[in-house]
């Protein structure tokens, strides 16, 4: 049998196999008609309903709210779920257990299930990555392409960050300039800041409503939650290029990388924008949470230094009057992050424990373990090698509960996110090849570890599943000539130099009690 990833909890080899072919009928309720339309387009098969000639057994789609609802059993062709959740990761595993080819869009559609029983459950609701489109615009087809092999890595959260300081990636109704203005760039840096190059090339790109309303419905039938982020009141530059009565001072939309000084002036016209893009979230995403950023805004501008704290609020206020909670970086903690808010801790560990200890509901990601656009190794052949390394094995050790916690503040931590920032990715490629084959290693950090021994042993075959599915990941041996980025050089930090950073960073985090 194929290693799977992530590895399920149980699984017991039994006697014999099953055909899975043209003629293989599918049975199940009507509320899993979803996810066994998905399954036919997945398998390339029409698995009829009914029953299989000669009395011959089929697919059967089940459920049983006892299990759990990411929870699942596969038995043979029968998948219980404890919701349409569930079923789905057992179709997931299904599709595992074939051979790679099984995977591509053409070829044979005929093959041979071996007979197992695989008892299987997530260790935590929360398992996110964050794709950054704001630094390079992402096509909504390759969108979709990352929803789908997120989802065959039974993550469940895809944190969407839509807007920043180089792009802004969404229309707002009454605000026709930010995607005219804002959406576009003279240029991009190459490489990391320090080098001060650039390529000359105009880049940009937005997504209309109903190219988001596409992506949430795509990554529904998956069961991805989308969480959007437009980043408030820092990270903003492209807005107030496009509106500069929003700022202090007349901008273009930024070609550098790094933290611009030019914020939202938080006038009552910057806070009824703010409302209007916060509405207008409301309107395309049916997620809970609405993610405002928070992060790294400078008060350069501001003669009230300490008015972030307010202007959260105040954003957490509207949203609460929509039935809606406030996402926010770990850095709306300081000041005191409103009642109810959940936190995305990404600067080191420590602003998990504080979080939760506060009594936040928290994401775990820190960046020295969850950034997918640090370096992967030290090899000079590394594209564009920035921030700390983080090997495949690093991602495997990733463990989203801090040391030290009360278990009532244990479960206060939702579970754990990869961050995808793409100022030195700028094509799906590029992303494949940062993302993969780390993400795989998250995605069983956060469903289930075992040990990375057993991971690398199972990883070949996953590479091979990989290569059907036309990922272009890093190879375990090392880059590629052809990975290399020599014209966009980095910025390579020790642990040491970076931890030393985080912790003068966080010094104005709170206590957690």
């Amino acid at each position: 049998m194929r290693g799977l990833v992530p590895e399920p909890g149980s699984v017991r080899a039994r006697e014999g196999e099953f055909r899975l072919w043209a003629s293989t009928p599918l049975d199940c309720p009507p509320e899993l008609a979803g996810v066994a339309q998905w399954l036919r387009g997945a398998l390339r098969l029409p698995l009829p309903v009914g029953e299989g000639p000669g009395g011959e057994g089929g697919v059967e789609l089940r459920l049983d709210p006892g299990l759990g609802a990411e929870a699942y059993v596969l038995d043979g062709l029968t998948i219980t779920g404890g919701s349409a959740a569930g079923v789905f990761y057992g179709c997931q595993t299904l599709r595992q257990l074939l051979p790679p080819e099984a995977l591509r869009r053409a070829g044979p559609t005929d093959w041979l299930v071996p007979a197992v029983t695989v008892e299987d459950r997530p260790a935590y609701g929360w398992r996110g990555v964050m794709l950054d489109v704001a630094r390079h615009f992402m096509p909504v087809a390759d969108v979709l392409r990352f929803v789908d092999l997120a989802a065959f890595h039974k993550l469940n959260v895809l944190h969407l960050h839509l807007t920043d300081d180089q792009g802004w990636r969404l229309e707002v109704p009454g605000w026709p300039r930010l995607t005219e203005v804002g959406a576009w760039r003279s240029e991009s840096m190459l490489g990391a800041r320090q080098h001060g190059k650039f390529d000359g090339r105009p880049h940009g790109g937005f997504y209309t409503t109903d190219d988001l309303r596409e992506i949430v419905a795509y990554a529904e039938e998956r069961h991805v939650r989308v969480v959007p982020e437009v980043d408030m009141p820092g990270h903003m530059q492209a807005a107030v290029a496009a509106y500069p009565s929003l700022g202090a001072t007349k901008v273009t939309t930024r070609t550098s990388w790094g933290i611009s000084t030019h914020v939202l002036n938080l006038k009552e016209e910057s806070l009824d924008f703010c409302r209007d893009v916060l509405d207008h979230l409301c309107e395309i995403f049916p997620s809970e949470l609405i993610g405002i950023g928070g992060d790294e805004c400078p008060t350069d501008e501001w003669a009230d230094k300490d008015l972030q704290p307010w202007f959260t609020a105040r954003m957490a206020e509207h949203l609460a009057s929509r039935g809606r909670r406030v996402f926010g970086w770990d850095e709306i903690l300081e000041g005191g992050a409103p009642a109810g808010a959940v936190i995305a801790a990404w600067r080191g560990p420590e602003p998990t424990t504080v979080a939760a200890r506060l009594g936040h509901p928290v994401v775990a990601c820190p960046d020295i373990e969850a950034y997918l656009d640090y370096r992967q190794s030290d090899d000079p052949g590394e594209p564009t090698p920035v921030g700390t390394r983080l090997t495949l094995a690093d991602v495997y050790a990733f463990h989203p509960v801090p040391e030290g916690l009360s278990p009532q503040e244990r479960e206060l931590v939702l579970g754990g996110q990869v961050n995808v920032w793409t100022e030195h990715m700028d094509s799906a490629r590029a992303v494949d090849y940062m993302t993969y084959p780390r993400i795989s290693a998250f995605a069983e950090a956060v469903w289930g570890p075992r040990t990375y021994g057993e991971f690398e042993a199972r990883l070949p075959d996953h590479l091979a599943r990989l290569d059907a599915l036309g990922v272009n990941y890093r190879p375990p041996a090392g880059p590629r000539p052809w990975d290399a980025r020599p014209d966009a050089p980095g910025n390579p930090r020790s642990l040491p130099d970076r931890l030393a950073e985080l912790r003068e960073m966080t010094k104005r985090l709170p206590s957690g009690g």
